[in-house]
């Protein structure tokens, strides 16, 4: 062939225009037998949608680029298998034929084969003689060259879909992606790497918003449940449009036994059996190609992968589906290390494969996060081998714990552990789902036990029960309920309602966490030790003092013996029983005075163990105060009280236990008579014990109640 090279690709696969006149020598042989597609007129979609919801903006830009005129453009719609592309291109191809006068072409462009087959017969369709598309097919002439020939002279105008493009250099290393003034080329694509691109206009998709996911299904199965139903098991399924397709399918068709909506989100959480992935792919028409069913979309991407030289993305990808669908902060990843399959040196080529088969995304914001859909993650669980689970489950539990730390400091939570909080949630119930060994599912308990107490040290009480008892849901089918990691996760659900002032249900669990310690691990046990300290908080905030103070004195005498009295459990302990002196119903303790004269030699020892400026010295000083006040020595309390104010404050203004340090200086203030001081303070503990713990905590009850009294001290003459 001769003359002009306008049309070709160069070697970067940049798209650019077609133009000028093709001289070619014609070859003529017996063509092989034809095995191209049937129409390059029609769509080769499944279940087109029946409206396409949302999308918007980008509809109303396409339907601009095929508008009378409008030519010399291309399109790139990508995004993750399963949202819309296709439907997108259907919608606009329709549109294209129907209302804007074009010719439509859609040619399958997944692999080399088929589009060279679909390509040519769009030549064919513009007028390639039989000759020409001989040669091109045995390969003694360009075929692109020919097919791009007959769509510049085309006399009328049209659009090319090419569909599926997910392998770019197919269309580079031919040159089959040009542009041309008497059409617009549309591609479907999940390369979101923008230089398989340049010159073309990259459009992304994801999952629909709320409302328009939940119409999805409501458009596909109008009588199966409210539109609150669908809202809710579109939220389910990600709003993910293949999956709320199949979705709607299955619900359309049932005809034995036909399903509404909230059965459907009963099948999805697990109910007789089911798995969400295998009943969402029963809603595929019959015949469906892998790239229509959920079980089967995604590999399509990770065999790209593992073509190109990256088989480690499937690795990763099969790490990352032992975590959530929700933003992971990618310090995570640091270390990640699955031997052969996945060295920590190709983490980052990994992760870049995910990311540019759109299989996975960055988030922006504080924290540098990685998100995969939710969706994703369950299919590629479910086809993880079984002889790697195990060992997966135990690098993502080894990874959360070089994140999460083993003794979390009280004060500001860490934006990266409030971020791993679902995903600690994850591990446990795919540790659970895949029917992992003890170790490795202990080892996750530990690490959701170490997320709850930073949780509850940051002060959100709320936040730290409801993972707490996730946790417990998740590892109750693999731990009995007397296993040493599970009675822990009781005792911070314990914790977190005192916490929340429902002392009642506080105790009762922390009375069956001491049961099941005595039974299981014996009198002597340090669980054991740790739950009568824990049962004689709630216990002293329900006047049951004197079972409070054994409880407190039992705990002091074993951590003693066991630990010695200087360890920082003893004094934990030792510090803790000073605080029951200040009970109003301590004058009735025949030991309070005994209580209250082991203080001094407390405050030394955490002064000796910590140092001064530590918080287990600020707790002793504040408890000492406490007691001394409620036992009428204010004057012998002021100074430890404003101690214990300075120390926390110095560590952190905003810390929760600066309320217990006011209230304590107000009581102080009040008992020597400075009553306006008193007033000052126990307005702040106030208004703090409401913007923490809401207007009904009997805690904030209560300060309310002396901020009334002190008020109305302070309003009389002296």
């Amino acid at each position: 062939m001769t003359g002009a090279n306008e049309g070709r690709a160069d070697g970067y696969g940049r798209v650019y225009q077609a133009t000028g006149d093709q001289h070619i020598v014609e070859h003529h042989h017996h063509a092989p037998e034809w095995t191209g597609p049937d129409s390059v007129r029609h769509p080769a979609v499944g279940r087109a949608p029946v409206v396409l919801r949302d999308r918007v903006g980008e509809m109303d830009r396409l339907r601009a680029a095929v508008e009378p005129g409008a030519g010399n453009s291309a399109y790139v719609l990508h995004g993750m298998g399963g949202c819309g592309k296709t439907a997108v291109a259907h919608t606009l191809f329709r549109h294209a034929v129907d209302h804007a006068g074009r010719i439509g072409f859609w040619v399958n462009a997944s692999d080399p084969a088929s589009l060279r087959a679909g390509m040519l017969a769009v030549a064919a369709d513009r007028g390639a003689t039989d000759a020409e598309l001989t040669g091109a097919r045995s390969g003694l002439r360009p075929a692109a060259d020919l097919v791009w020939h007959y769509l510049d002279a085309s006399d009328r105008p049209w659009l090319l879909v090419l569909d599926n493009a997910d392998t770019p250099a197919v269309l580079r290393d031919g040159g089959w992606l040009r542009t041309s003034p008497t059409g617009t080329v549309v591609v479907t694509t999940r390369q979101a790497a923008a230089h398989w691109w340049p010159g073309a206009e990259l459009l992304q998709f994801g999952v629909l918003p709320r409302q328009d996911a939940a119409l999805v299904l409501q458009d596909l199965a109008p009588h199966a449940g409210s539109a609150e139903e669908a809202a809710e098991v579109a939220d389910r399924l990600g709003r993910l449009p293949l999956a709320l397709t199949l979705a709607g399918g299955f619900l359309a068709h049932q005809i034995l036994d036909p399903w509404d909506l909230a059965a459907y989100r009963r099948g999805l959480d697990g109910a007789a059996g089911h798995h969400p992935i295998e009943l969402l792919d029963q809603g595929a028409e019959t015949g469906a190609e892998s790239r229509q069913l959920l079980s089967r979309t995604w590999q399509l991407s990770l065999d790209s992968l593992t073509a190109q030289g990256l088989p480690e993305a499937t690795a990763l990808l099969r790490l990352l589906a032992c975590w959530a669908g929700d933003p992971l902060p990618l310090a995570l990843l640091a270390g990640a290390d699955l031997g052969d399959e996945l060295h920590p040196s190709r983490v980052e080529s990994a992760l870049r494969g995910l990311l540019d088969h759109s299989l996975a995304e960055l988030v922006p914001g504080r924290v540098r996060c990685l998100r995969v859909h939710g969706i994703v993650l369950d299919s590629v669980a479910r086809a993880t081998p079984a002889e790697q689970r195990e060992r997966l489950a135990a690098v993502a539990a080894r990874l959360l714990g070089a994140v999460l730390p083993a003794v979390p400091e009280r004060g500001e939570q860490d934006p990266v552990v409030i971020l791993l909080a679902p995903h600690v949630t994850a591990l446990l119930r795919r540790a659970a789902g895949w029917g992992l060994g003890t170790a490795v599912v202990e080892e996750a308990a530990d690490r959701a036990l170490r997320l709850v107490i930073a949780v509850h040290r940051s002060g959100d009480y709320a936040s730290a029960l409801t993972l707490a008892r996730e946790a417990l849901d998740a590892v109750t089918p693999c731990l009995p309920a007397d296993n040493v990691f599970v009675l822990r996760l009781r005792t911070r659900v314990g914790r977190a309602l005192f916490r929340l002032g429902r002392f009642e249900e506080s105790a009762a669990r922390h009375q069956e966490v001491l049961d099941d310690c005595e039974r299981a691990l014996g009198p002597d046990a340090p669980d054991t030790l740790e739950a009568c300290l824990r049962l004689a908080s709630p216990l002293f905030n329900l006047d049951r003092l004197p079972e409070a103070v054994a409880l407190k004195r039992r705990a002091v005498r074993g951590r003693a013996e066991i630990l010695g009295a200087h360890d920082p459990l003893t004094l934990m302990a030792r510090k803790e029983l000073l605080e029951l002196a200040g009970h109003p119903d301590a004058d009735s303790l025949p030991d309070r005075d005994e209580i209250l004269a082991t203080g001094p030699e407390v405050i030394a020892d955490c002064r000796s163990a910590y140092g001064a400026e530590h918080l287990f010295t600020y707790g002793a000083e504040l408890n000492y105060a406490y007691a001394l006040s409620a036992a009428g020595r204010p004057l012998e309390a002021l100074p430890h009280a404003r101690e214990a104010l300075a120390g926390y404050q110095r560590f952190n203004p905003g810390h929760p236990a600066l309320l217990n340090v006011r209230r304590t200086l107000g009581v102080t203030l009040h008992a020597l008579g400075r009553h306006e001081e008193a007033v000052e303070q126990l307005e702040i503990v106030a208004d703090g014990r409401i913007r923490l713990l809401g207007p009904a905590h009997p805690w904030t009850v209560s300060a309310q109640d002396l901020l009334l009294q002190y008020r109305a001290a302070a309003a009389r003459p002296a």
